[in-house]
């Protein structure tokens, strides 16, 4: 098995540490991931300033761009084979509900999805790296589920997938059983915040993400709560498929 790791937090982020002893027996492990945090860098590509790759003492590839940026780069000529997947994280807190869109370790995984990849999302749900290691063992216990189902031939004709997986910060033994979900909704963010800098210049500071608006049974946020693994299968189609049909007729008024 070839596996791409990368995430949001830079490489030197514990999660990624973790997540890389975790699956580094399963096969051929590389990890590509940026120099620096990058998180909320969703699927931003840097096409106006050069990139450039260096090697960490521990043997981690590092890239002074954003989580897409790493895995385009090597998916497109720096690994020089095609993995049969692509994992980012272990990401330090959740990427639930509306944080997917936002998420550079889901834009990450995207990348990977995009091109054709199987690819998975991983998040702690609180901050800090608390249990990590179960975090890491989940991890690896879910790769190994999916490649004894073959589910991670990536040079196969079948559809690639994308899941976002969020961990409880719980131990093993306390951890309940994975569930599949949907995306929840959170309520709007909270205020911007502003502060005036050493030259009387008023700067602002995106203020945090809002509270669980939609977080019913069979939401991420639901599940987690519970203490369950949640699991969410992404798409990238945008598409309003219902509203179609409306919007062709008023187009058709309109023209």
């Amino acid at each position: 098995m070839k596996i791409l790791l990368s995430n949001d937090d830079g490489f030197r982020a514990q999660g990624l540490v973790a997540l890389y002893e975790a699956l580094k027996t399963l096969g051929e492990v590389e990890v590509v991931a940026p120099e620096h945090n990058n998180s909320a860098k969703s699927n931003a590509l840097t096409l106006s300033t050069p990139l450039y790759v260096h090697r960490a003492s521990n043997g981690f590839r590092f890239i002074n761009g954003t989580p897409a940026d790493c895995v385009h780069i090597a998916l497109t000529g720096l690994l020089g084979y095609r993995p049969d997947l692509v994992v980012s994280g272990i990401n330090n807190g959740a990427n639930m509900g509306d944080d997917t869109i936002y998420s550079g370790t889901v834009g990450a995984a995207m990348e990977g999805y995009l091109f054709g990849i199987p690819s998975i999302a991983l998040s702690q749900v609180e901050r800090g790296w608390g249990n990590l290691e179960a975090a890491a063992q989940t991890a690896r216990d879910l790769v190994v589920h999916l490649a004894a189902q073959h589910a991670l031939n990536a040079s196969s004709q079948a559809a690639p997938w994308l899941l976002n997986v969020n961990i409880p910060n719980l131990p093993m033994e306390q951890l309940k059983p994975m569930k599949i979900c949907r995306l929840g909704r959170r309520h709007s963010a909270e205020q911007v915040i502003t502060q005036v800098d050493p030259r009387g210049e008023t700067m602002y500071w995106i203020g945090s993400a809002g509270a669980a608006k939609d977080e019913a049974e069979g939401t991420d946020f639901f599940a987690t709560a519970q203490g369950h693994v949640s699991i969410t299968p992404l798409q990238v189609d945008l598409t309003d498929h219902d509203s179609l049909r409306y919007w062709a007729q008023t187009a058709a008024k309109v023209a």
